[in-house]
């Protein structure tokens, strides 16, 4: 059996993961979440996690937002704590603005999932083409499918998500991560 612990900022991370992971991963893999109170939190602790995590073969992974912070830099200094902690293998990934941007690259899924029925004619609009564009993606989110809620619609969302199919460029990073990482360890 095989481990693969995420380090995430919030909760809404995790129940968008319990749906999508199922859809990505072998089954032989098993999930741990490590849910932080913020990004801040995330940023201070995480390598005392990694540095301190003493069951063996595991794969890890940082799921962060990069708000408006530049990724770049953000990413960096993820990875740079990661070797600090002795885990440089540690995948590290941002979500471009918000978590919410991997919803607006499949909004089939927000369709099914929460609703409205006509957001899927929204995708082929400018706007949506490429969500990882957006500023505040949970208030476009909001907009468009005001029964949206941050928690309860990423445990929806989740497992309707396309993970061959999605529009943001920063969701197709998080899978094609995960998917290296898994099958590297196999």
């Amino acid at each position: 059996m095989r481990n693969l612990v995420f380090f995430l900022e919030e909760p809404s991370a995790k129940e968008m993961l319990k749906g999508m992971l199922p859809n990505l991963l072998p089954k032989d893999v098993m999930v741990q979440y490590v849910v932080f109170e913020g990004k801040q939190d995330l940023e201070k602790r995480v390598p005392i996690r990694l540095k301190a995590w003493l069951q063996p073969d595991c794969l890890f992974v940082i799921l962060r937002d990069q708000d408006s912070g530049n990724c770049v830099e953000i990413k960096n200094i993820l990875v740079q704590k990661s070797i600090k902690a002795g885990k440089p293998n540690t995948l590290v990934r941002i979500a471009c603005h918000e978590l919410e941007t991997f919803y607006l690259g499949d909004l089939s899924a927000v369709a099914r999932a929460i609703g409205p029925a006509k957001l899927t004619t929204l995708q082929g609009k400018a706007k949506y083409r490429n969500p990882d564009l957006l500023e505040n993606p949970a208030q476009v989110l909001k907009m468009i499918s005001p029964q949206y809620q941050k928690v309860s619609g990423s445990r929806a969302i989740g497992s309707t998500l396309n993970i061959n199919n999605n529009r943001s460029g920063s969701f197709n990073a998080l899978v094609s991560g995960v998917r290296r990482l898994v099958e590297a360890d196999a």
